[in-house]
């Protein structure tokens, strides 16, 4: 909920909200002087994306029911799997937020656009991980297990697949 995430980034005064029985400072008071990392950027309502605009612009912000300025020198990092760009286009995300974020992009394309190689290097790692996790002597996916995975479109993208592994560790049999 926009209260509840607001309150998680920036904090809140005593009696600013119901259960708000004391001052508790927010992630981007904690991460002060560090990175502050945002999953799932593209999922802020308009109010919290002008309260974080204004942290990148200015460095400053207050806490939910506060009044003071507090200042915070953080490095922020953000993900999401929308295309913001759209969202811009759509009026649902603030493109001066968008271009202060840009700073430095990386795309990360879904496993269903990259190559075979990739995906199954992924499927290894997770086998080798999952294997010794589990007390398992798995050392190498079968040409028919290698198939599949290359088959499969993993909409689920890497958590997909790495779940699957797992699943194929822990009830395989060999």
């Amino acid at each position: 909920p926009e209260s509840l995430a607001e309150s998680e980034l920036f904090g809140h005064e005593r009696g600013a909200f119901t259960g708000a029985d004391r001052r508790t400072p927010g992630r981007v008071e904690l991460a002060a002087g560090g990175t502050l990392f945002l999953d799932e950027i593209g999922e802020l309502s308009a109010a919290v994306q002008a309260k974080l605009l204004r942290l990148l612009q200015e460095r400053s912000f207050e806490r939910v029911g506060g009044r003071e300025v507090l200042r915070a020198d953080v490095r922020v990092v953000a993900a999401t799997h929308r295309d913001l760009e759209s969202l811009v286009a759509r009026g649902l995300f603030r493109e001066d937020l968008l271009y202060r974020l840009r700073v430095v992009e990386i795309a990360l394309p879904p496993l269903r656009e990259r190559g075979a190689e990739e995906v199954l290097s992924l499927a290894e790692h997770f086998l080798a991980l999952f294997a010794r996790r589990h007390g398992r002597s798995a050392r190498a996916l079968s040409r028919a297990a290698r198939e599949v995975i290359t088959a499969h479109r993993w909409p689920g993208n890497v958590r997909e697949l790495e779940h699957a592994l797992e699943r194929a560790v822990v009830l395989g049999d060999g």
